[in-house]
């Protein structure tokens, strides 16, 4: 225990040197000229690569906890989020013999009686656990997730652990505020660490969402889970990023984006119930031999967050708001999120787009090169603000943050991010959950009358505009503006 103390003080340490370099003050004017120093750069790494090697050797919680960092693509430093991500890969395995044991304590048999066969080398190892495939005595091929047996026992103890060095640094550097991610740690990792929420959530999700028939979610098997083992439908499938993988089986990379944002939007804006970890490595894609249909298989049901109606009521307005390029209602929402004066780096977190970007309109054009050279070398040089501003906001608002940003990375494998569908679609999704709960809200015939008018009428609008912008991009669409080009012409 001490060993990990002091292995822990040595991480916090290192990450603590980033405030060395912190810029105490935000002009929102300064977000297209921001350039970040070598120097900088040099601490960001060094302390990144500690970090890293931390995270490998103390594992379990360490490890997840870094995959949470490298996920925040816009947020953090670059250094920090390209050091990290590789923990994604480097995650350790438990041996054929701790698999056994898990396997025997919770569901009283050996594997050989359980399973037909059992792969040794499992499918895929992470923070908390890992996947094998198998076949069942009755035949049925089934993925088994079996979780690391000491990560519950020590989970906790990483917990109080970080805490407690926290708070020791943040007496030593006040702007050192990393504490929300200890309490993300604290709320959510038992939840992950329980299967049988994991299972629960994923039966949600599917019976929530079944309206989208593109949607595969993998069946539980009940009768053989517990808190620790899942047994599951096995789906196999490329990574949703994998654009060439997409293309050599003839699966349409615009229709996948679409329908990821399309999930997405729903489960933000409309459920309020949202599943947080959606890296590639959750994420797949198949084609179906029978249909021809493309389809998303989402995996890893563990984290998800659960938004109050008031939140959700705020961040539908928010981002209304900035469709809209509505700057008076992006400083209103924005401020009822906790994002205070710093709302207008709220907004480009929120987008990753620059602050002219916000302005100007974010559906106005797509993402260039240099934007996203510039909104990542921002996340070095306003690293304190936006620390202050991940403290300040809601609870809910943390992992939405690290959701936008794994989708990002999705977007930006597959080159499709900013396209005016995904816009579209949240548009509507914002439209029918602000409509629904104002419809809630009222007792007057008339006037949940009146609001179902406008919602349909608004509807019809973002429809509209989506016919305008396929004819604009088609072929025949060329034909029709050439045609009424023509017969213009001819009139005078």
């Amino acid at each position: 225990m001490a060993r990990r103390a002091l292995k822990l003080a040595s991480l916090v340490a290192a990450t603590s040197g980033i405030y060395l370099y912190g810029n105490k003050f935000l002009d929102p004017n300064d977000f297209g000229v921001v350039r970040v120093g070598r120097a900088i750069a040099t601490v960001h790494l060094r302390s990144a690569e500690r970090l890293r090697e931390l995270c490998c050797a103390n594992r379990g919680t360490f490890i997840k906890v870094g995959q949470h960092l490298g996920a925040l693509d816009y947020l953090l430093p670059e250094e920090y989020t390209r050091t990290l991500k590789v923990l994604h890969s480097q995650a350790p395995q438990s041996t054929r013999q701790e698999i056994e044991q898990v396997i025997r304590e919770d569901l009283g048999k050996e594997i050989k009686e359980l399973f037909v066969s059992f792969e040794d080398t499992p499918l895929g190892a992470a923070s908390l656990a890992q996947v094998h495939k198998a076949v069942l005595q009755d035949g049925r091929t089934v993925a088994v997730k079996i979780q690391h047996p000491k990560v519950q026992a020590q989970s906790s103890k990483d917990i109080l652990l970080m805490e407690v060095l926290l708070l020791v640094v943040k007496q030593i550097f006040p702007d050192f505020e990393f504490m929300w991610l200890v309490e993300e740690a604290k709320k959510n990792l038992p939840l992950e660490l329980d299967f049988l929420n994991e299972g629960r959530n994923a039966e949600k999700v599917a019976h929530m969402l079944k309206n989208f028939d593109f949607l595969k979610v993998p069946r539980i098997y009940w009768e053989l889970s517990t808190r620790r083992v899942l047994l599951m439908e096995f789906m196999e499938g490329g990574q949703v990023n994998d654009r060439a993988y997409m293309e050599r089986n003839g699966i349409n990379v615009n229709e996948i984006s679409r329908n990821l944002g399309k999930l997405y939007s729903e489960m933000i804006f409309v459920n309020g119930f949202v599943h947080c970890d959606p890296h590639p490595g959750n994420v797949l894609v198949k084609k179906c031999p029978a249909s021809g249909k493309a389809h998303i298989i989402l995996l890893d049901h563990g984290l998800y967050q659960v938004l109050s109606e008031s939140f959700r009521m705020d961040y539908c307005r928010l981002w209304q708001a900035l469709i809209k390029a509505d700057m008076k209602r992006v400083q209103k929402y924005s401020r009822r999120l906790g994002a205070g004066d710093l709302y207008p780096l709220f907004a480009c977190m929120l987008t990753a787009r620059s602050w002219e970007s916000v302005n100007r309109g974010i559906d106005r054009s797509p993402v260039s090169a240099s934007e996203d050279v510039e909104i990542r070398s921002n996340a070095a040089a306003y690293l304190p603000q936006i620390t202050q501003l991940l403290n300040n906001v809601p609870r809910q608002m943390l992992l939405l943050l690290k959701t936008n940003d794994l989708l990002r990375g999705i977007e930006s494998a597959l080159h499709t991010r900013a396209s005016a569908s995904s816009f579209l679609n949240m548009s509507r999704c914002c439209i029918r959950a602000v409509s629904t709960y104002q419809r809630s809200k009222s007792h007057s015939i008339y006037r949940r009358a009146q609001i179902s008018l406008t919602e349909a009428l608004s509807l019809w609008q973002i429809n509209l505009y989506e016919l305008f912008l396929w004819l604009k991009g088609s072929q025949l669409g060329n034909w029709v503006i050439a045609l009424l080009s023509r017969m213009h012409h001819s009139m005078y």
